[in-house]
């Protein structure tokens, strides 16, 4: 699933860049042609100097039109320092989009499936419930498969087997929350990080100026207050999202409980 989502990434990069070139790309003037010698040489200079005029807007134009000029004047008027904040935005919410596929992937409902298997195993057909549960996704089936199929060494060992199978399931199902608690960790503290900064622009331009006036200190407090929010904006949604996953981890921990003890009683009883 990682290297799916990686590939999509990658896609996403590879067709902004094509729309980015196309962009860019114009169209060639008649009057250059026409130009003499003396002028031809003087212009390249010139030239190169429009066109990373006129990248920087086509870049801007393109970024408004996806994002909105509110949030692109944001992002510019808060300096350097919102390039490493999007750039954890971007690695928390490629993380948070991988753990939501997964999760789901992993839910199914229990009751249904103990609903077919356990009458299976009652009547001791462990081929079709060792059939069954391989074909069903999720963790939960996943165990209990590994443990039918230790099913004619006794209960003893199925319960093992299971058990094992467990530790091993719950380990992926952690999976992907250090990199998301690195995106909420790292946020806001570049966010603090561009406060800082801010600051630091704000009393430079004080002992430059060597009076305080609001004017001359607003651009530096400004560049203080936009990272901060920018920081906070990325690692509260993250931080909600992260809990919500760790939830639905607990509720698969417990099913997978559920089951394994329930397979465990109906080979006792059979």
């Amino acid at each position: 699933m990682r290297k799916r989502f990686s590939k999509v990434l990658m896609l996403i990069v590879v067709m902004s860049a094509l729309l980015m070139s196309l962009s860019y790309a114009q169209a060639p003037d008649p009057a250059a042609a026409a130009a003499d010698t003396m002028a031809e040489v003087a212009e390249p200079v010139a030239e190169v100097e429009q066109q990373t005029v006129e990248t920087s807007s086509g870049a801007k134009g393109i970024a408004e039109f996806l994002f909105g000029r509110g949030l692109v004047t944001f992002f510019i008027n808060g300096g350097w320092v919102m390039w490493p904040i999007l750039i954890v935005a971007i690695y928390g919410l490629a993380y948070v989009i991988w753990k939501f596929i997964t999760l789901m992937y992993a839910k199914i409902n229990l009751n249904g499936f103990l609903n077919q298997i356990i009458p299976l195993i009652k009547e001791k057909k462990y081929k079709e419930a060792i059939e069954f549960a391989k074909k069903t996704r999720g963790p939960v089936a996943s165990i209990v498969y590994e443990g039918l199929l230790k099913s004619e060494r006794g209960v003893d060992a199925v319960e093992k087997s299971m058990e094992n199978a467990a530790m091993i399931e719950m380990s992926y199902l952690e999976k992907g929350f250090v990199e998301i608690s690195t995106a909420i960790t790292l946020a806001p503290m570049l966010g603090f990080f561009g406060t800082v900064d801010g600051m630091v622009v704000a009393f430079d331009a004080i002992a430059k100026a060597r009076s305080v006036d609001a004017t001359i200190v607003a651009s530096g407090i400004k560049i203080a207050l936009i990272t901060t929010e920018a920081g906070l904006a990325v690692a509260i949604p993250i931080q909600l999202l992260s809990n919500i996953f760790m939830t639905q981890v607990d509720g698969l921990v417990i099913d997978m409980q559920r089951a394994s003890e329930k397979v465990i009683e109906t080979m006792i009883e059979s």
